[in-house]
């Protein structure tokens, strides 16, 4: 850290740590304390039990908390609160990364402030980029292609009353979608209210930044005990830097909630979201030594009829996403000890991302993706004396088309395919599972079985060729399908060892099914008439594709008495069957198969002190190693990785800061240090650490004649104006040269106005 950082990161935390002694009313202690021990006092009188930890009740309001699936006794995951979603800002209404950002062990890095920029900001868990993980709502996957993995952008936060993130054991009734690798994501939807109410918030903000929501919630209805919501919002800001808006985003909610039969609910979840946005330039290594000079540059607001300056044209740098998902769950109790659970699902994603290349002389590629899943997970859950049991079978069937087309930068005339594979029928998952659960006197354990497996469809490539570009199969572009499966298992067991203090140990086995297909495909394309001249087809390289693989373990402590929470973590997990590149001498390249293998370890800390009812002081410091095992071959020449830290991840980062409440003001402010970290996997493209700090001012004010909560505002982001390197977007074995970077955004200011009827 360089002594400018220091100063101001040290200046940060001695405000947060001296603020309570200077700001706290002290008339207000005693009054305060006989409160707290009149709340303990009356729990202990009405609750004659076994005394756990999650049920100590403490002074604030807690934004992250413990969390567990349904039937499990093991607390192996943290869940963002509402109010946790809250004090981090409006960016955490577009984001599910940004919304769990809070967290010890999570890196969520942008080029925008407002959680708009789709598929242009990264997350890491625990070192393991975010495409490796998992994302559900109610259990059920959201994933993608091109890029693999979760889409974040497609909710809005709103309509959910927390989230929950594993980061190592995954329980094994969530359903994974591609794999949890990078940990899971559960999103836990605020189901329709039981009284009349409507939401109504608007947000303006530096470069035009504004966004309505609107939710309206019928109650239960009359008579046929129905509860409906419907939401809509619209976002939209132009970028910081450079010509181009981030939006127009529409999201549209709809949910249901209907009772049935034996105290049972039948509830359907449905969202739509289309996004239009103008994207972000990325900088080159050496631009970023410049960092300065290159802070502003971004593509360019008009065209010159040349094809070289044309291709970053910011029209032709774009993307339209949208986004349909349905679902919902169907229970169905059948006696107090056995309940059945259905949740068939439907999404569908229609995407097309324009993008200036250099090859060829200059052209624009449009990559199209028409993906269309559906599936079913079914779950009974049984309730014995000695322990609770869920078996389940989770399936889905996916149909992804990813395609690209080439055009001139000038004229914008067709140019063929970049790329074009059929697929010869569905990838295929079926995955059953087992859960038990249970408590023997201090003791809680847990133990759970999930058997993955996918069916990779056949594919076939095509040629086009000038003047009509006719498509034509080609047998070297054919690929045969494939088969893949893994036993995961996951095991936990928590030792109450005081009415204060707890430890509790996990095991989890995760995967995540091959990806990077597109590059694989390209490269064959690129260099096809070498892999003919010596045999080599398509399919021998999709030979070397399998799921990377880890094993995770951790062990943590939960400390909870009176004013104070203290949760620290030690984890270790060994990864394998990692998607490195390797060098192949009968055509003198190199290309992805997996084989890499790495360890990781580290620590987190989460530590809550509650001063009092009006002042909270969290402090997330955490510490991760991912290195690779061995050193990588690229080109037929040894690429010194051993030991060394995988791309992108810092090995020390600090989360910060505290929540002031005086009558109906609220003031948060929060500070984030991320240390240095690599951009290429021998570490000769460094990119130095840096301090943000944000400030959160809040008013709230309830039973006003117009509206039942009223809430204003105002949020500062980067208040010292910091110029940083967010975003890092590289594979973690990339070479110097061949990663690009995005830079942060500047100071920025948002005003958010919120109603409650």
């Amino acid at each position: 850290m360089c002594i400018g950082h220091k100063y101001v990161f040290l200046a940060w935390v001695l405000l947060i740590l001296l603020f309570p002694l200077v700001s706290v009313a002290e008339e207000t202690k005693d009054e305060q304390n006989t409160d707290r021990k009149q709340q303990i006092e009356e729990k202990n009188n009405t609750e004659k039990k076994t005394f756990y930890l999650n049920e100590i009740l403490v002074i604030g309001e807690a934004l992250v908390t413990p969390t567990k699936q349904t039937n499990e006794t093991v607390y192996t995951g943290r869940e963002i609160t509402k109010k946790g979603l809250e004090v981090q800002g409006a960016k955490t209404t577009v984001s599910v990364y940004e919304a769990i950002n809070a967290l010890p062990g999570v890196n969520v890095e942008s080029p925008d402030p407002y959680g708009l920029a789709a598929e242009q900001k990264n997350i890491r868990i625990r070192g393991v980029r975010g495409y490796s993980g998992a994302m559900t709502v109610e259990g059920v996957p959201n994933w993608g292609g091109n890029p693999m993995g979760p889409r974040d952008y497609i909710y809005d936060t709103d309509n959910f009353q927390s989230i929950a993130v594993y980061k190592g054991a995954v329980p094994a009734d969530l359903g994974t979608g591609v794999g949890a690798r990078g940990g899971a994501i559960e999103l836990r939807p605020r189901w329709p209210e039981q009284e009349f109410g409507f939401d109504f918030s608007q947000g303006i903000g530096a470069n035009k930044y504004s966004r309505t929501f609107l939710r309206l919630d019928s109650g239960t209805l009359p008579r046929i005990g129905t509860g409906l919501s419907l939401s809509y919002s619209y976002t939209d800001a132009q970028k910081w830097k450079g010509p181009g808006d981030l939006g127009p985003r529409n999201n549209v909610g709809l949910m249901l909630r209907q009772p049935v039969w034996a105290g049972d609910e039948i509830k359907i979840w449905f969202n739509y979201n289309d996004l239009k946005q103008a994207l972000y330039r990325p900088l080159i290594y050496s631009e970023v030594k410049s960092l300065g000079a290159n802070y502003n540059k971004d593509y360019n607001a008009n065209l010159t009829g040349i094809k070289i300056y044309d291709i970053n044209y910011y029209k032709y740098n774009s993307g339209d996403y949208t986004n349909k998902d349905f679902l919902s769950v169907i229970p169905i109790t059948l006696s107090d000890i056995f309940q059945v659970n259905f949740k068939p699902y439907y999404s569908k994603e229609e995407t097309d991302i324009l993008g200036g290349s250099a090859s060829q002389g200059g052209i624009i590629q449009k990559r199209i993706r028409d993906i269309e899943r559906y599936g079913l997970i079914s779950q009974v859950d049984s309730k014995f004396s000695w322990a609770t049991a869920s078996l389940g079978y989770w399936f889905e069937s996916s149909d992804i088309v990813i395609r690209t087309e080439n055009y001139d930068p000038v004229t914008f005339a067709f140019k063929g395919h970049g790329m074009y594979m059929e697929n010869d029928g569905n990838g295929i998952v079926h995955s059953p599972f087992l859960k038990l659960a249970g408590r023997i006197a201090s003791f809680d354990w847990q133990g759970g079985l999930k058997y993955f497996y996918y069916k990779d469809p056949a594919s076939q490539g095509y040629t086009s060729t000038a003047p009509n570009f006719v498509l034509t199969p080609a047998a070297d572009l054919y690929r045969e399908s494939k088969k893949y499966d893994e036993f995961l298992p996951t095991l936990g067991v928590c030792y109450h060892v005081s009415e204060t203090i707890e430890v509790n140990a996990t095991y989890g086995r995760n995967q995540i099914r091959p990806y990077a297909y597109m590059p694989l495909i390209n490269l064959y394309n690129q260099n096809r008439a070498k892999f003919q001249a010596e045999g080599v087809t398509l399919n021998d390289l999709f030979n070397g594709y399998d799921m990377e693989i880890s094993d995770n373990f951790e062990l943590g402590v939960r400390f909870l008495k009176d004013r104070i929470e203290i949760m620290p973590v030690i984890f270790y997990s060994k990864h394998k069957n990692l998607l490195t590149t390797a060098y192949d001498p009968r055509v003198n390249l190199s290309y992805y198969q997996n084989i890499g293998k790495a360890t990781g370890y580290g620590f987190e800390l989460e530590t809550n002190i509650y001063f009092n009812k009006n002042l909270t002081f969290f402090l997330n410091p955490g510490h991760t190693v991912l290195t690779y095992d061995k050193n990588l071959t690229y080109q037929g020449s040894t690429l010194d990785t051993k030991d060394k830290q995988v791309v992108d991840t810092p090995e020390w980062y600090l989360k910060t800061g505290f929540i002031f409440t005086y009558k109906d003001f609220e003031i948060v402010p929060m500070a984030r240090y991320s240390g240095k970290r690599y951009g290429d996997a021998e570490h000769k493209e460094c990119i130095d650490d840096y301090v943000l700090a944000d400030l959160k001012i809040g008013y709230s004010k309830k039973n006003l004649p117009f509206t039942d909560i009223l809430k204003v505002s105002l949020e500062f982001m980067n208040i010292f104006d910091k110029e940083y390197v967010s975003v890092i977007n590289s594979m973690d074995d990339t070479r110097a040269g061949s990663t690009s970077y995005y830079v942060g955004s500047p100071f920025t200011t948002m005003m958010t106005v919120s109603m409650e009827f």
